[in-house]
């Protein structure tokens, strides 16, 4: 049977860690021959997954899966009701459009329509991006044909006999824009690069941390400074940096978000970030150090257990956010920036990290799964 026979459904969603890698997923499955028309993105129109989606021309089959309440209630009860109501929708989308198989890269929008194939056979194929896989990787884990990891520490909680490690789906970017091409599209000058990034919709103890760098660091010729302040936080930043400046300084790249999030981080030296698994990724794909702040309100902390595994590996620094102001964020960036061994050691490790190859991977595991 041809490619173009066969139907995948592709899930995942609430946040970016979810959605990125399963984009990824779907261009690697149409570069390897799939017919775009024979892939539907199932989630909730409500979330980003949609907006992802849409934007990247993938047809899109909703249902309104919400995430689980944690105590056993009222609400507990309706969420129960929504969710027997979404598998329901679910259902009819596979008498519908009869897949072949699912990939699920986490996320409750991922329940329903892994019900469906667990109760109808159809095969599945599962991928997590954290240390300490969410609880819809872990419940479906047993049924899957194969589960795939970004980390070797997540096995131990996966119950399954073919768990691969294969790292997250990255885009192809990382693996073909050099940090010179970088530097040159975002306008920069040759010059050691620090970006500092709390994800899409931003860290605002990251960025009311980060005033003294750019105050130590504004308007050096031998320094940039590329600063994503998330959507949310851009314009309170903003008026706080001209508050002190009058003016932007010329070293100072300052936007709210990056939609080509690769170009900032490939032309950087050394990055402050949140410890998000697809973060992690991205940071080792472009080899560089990094000084990681977990979001302390993580779901199970995960995060933290990100962050710490890094650390562990001497792959990067870690800064809980309690800890987190002026003082000792800038601190830990000179003490690292005047290191130059430390610097070395943690790209050089991020580099070895890095698993460039996790589409390709989990792509012939997808087609492994309905005997390609």
């Amino acid at each position: 049977m041809s490619n173009k026979n066969k139907v995948y459904f592709i899930t995942g969603g609430g946040t970016g860690g979810h959605i990125y890698p399963a984009v990824s997923v779907i261009n690697g499955l149409i570069e390897s021959g799939v017919d775009k028309k024979d892939i539907y993105y199932l989630g909730n129109e409500k979330n980003l997954e949609y907006e992802i989606a849409s934007k990247n021309g993938f047809q899109f089959l909703s249902y309104s899966a919400k995430g689980m309440p944690r105590k056993f209630n009222l609400q507990f009860v309706f969420w129960l009701f929504g969710l027997f109501v979404s598998t329901m929708k679910a259902f009819m989308y596979v008498l519908k459009y009869k897949p072949d198989v699912v990939f699920a890269t986490g996320g409750y929008v991922c329940a329903p329509i892994l019900f469906c194939a667990l109760i109808l056979k159809i095969p599945y194929v599962l991928h997590d991006s954290d240390i300490q896989p969410g609880i819809v990787t872990r419940f479906f884990a047993r049924g899957a044909k194969s589960v795939s990891a970004s980390f070797e520490d997540a096995k131990r909680y996966i119950k399954s006999k073919n768990v691969f490690v294969n790292g997250n789906p990255i885009r192809q970017e990382f693996k073909t824009i050099s940090k010179k091409q970088a530097r040159e599209e975002l306008c920069l000058k040759d010059s050691f690069t620090i970006l500092i990034m709390g994800g899409s919709l931003g860290a605002r103890n990251i960025n009311n941390s980060s005033f003294k760098i750019l105050k130590e660091y504004a308007n050096k010729p031998e320094i940039e400074i590329i600063w994503q302040t998330g959507k949310k936080n851009f314009d309170d930043v903003t008026k706080k940096i001209l508050e002190e400046f009058k003016v932007l300084p010329d070293n100072l790249v300052l936007q709210p978000y990056f939609d080509k999030m690769y170009l900032a981080l490939l032309a950087s030296d050394l990055v402050i970030s949140r410890a998000g698994s697809l973060s992690l990724s991205e940071i080792c794909a472009s080899s560089l150090p990094s000084i990681l702040i977990p979001y302390p309100y993580a779901a199970a902390d995960h995060q933290k257990k990100n962050a710490l595994s890094m650390k562990k590996n001497n792959i990067a620094l870690m800064l809980e956010d309690k800890d987190c102001n002026n003082e000792t964020l800038f601190d830990m960036i000179d003490n690292l920036m005047n290191d130059k061994k430390m610097l070395s050691d943690l790209a050089y490790n991020a580099y070895k990290a890095a698993k460039l190859n996790a589409v390709e991977k989990i792509v012939e595991q997808i087609k492994a799964a309905i005997g390609k």
